[in-house]
């Protein structure tokens, strides 16, 4: 399990690969997408979700989560940063311009 260190506040950031050539994979995709979406994720591309977490002992409990969701088969990783790196990412957008996201 990874260690998401001592910092106050946190975003986890949730990215996979998975397959959805057979009927049964693109299940195990909606349930795994579901199930972050219940879990608090917003979506930031497709196959990228994030969720601000208080604190690396709270991300840490969601990053148990979302390892006992996991499918059979793909890819998925989890990555942190503090609300400070997360503020410093860059959005370009093309002609669709949406709100980028803010923190609770």
């Amino acid at each position: 399990m990874a260690v998401f260190g001592g910092y106050r506040t946190v975003w986890l950031i949730v990215l996979f690969d998975l397959p959805t050539a057979s009927a049964e994979e693109r299940a195990e995709y909606r349930h795994f997408h579901d199930f972050l979406l219940d879990d608090g994720f917003v979506r930031l591309q497709f196959s990228v979700y994030a969720r601000h977490c208080g604190s690396g002992e709270n991300a840490a409990v969601h990053a148990g989560r979302i390892h006992a969701a996991l499918p059979p088969e793909g890819e998925v990783r989890l990555m942190s940063m503090t609300d400070k790196q997360f503020g410093r990412m860059n959005v370009f957008h093309g002609r669709l311009r949406t709100m980028t996201e803010r923190p609770p």
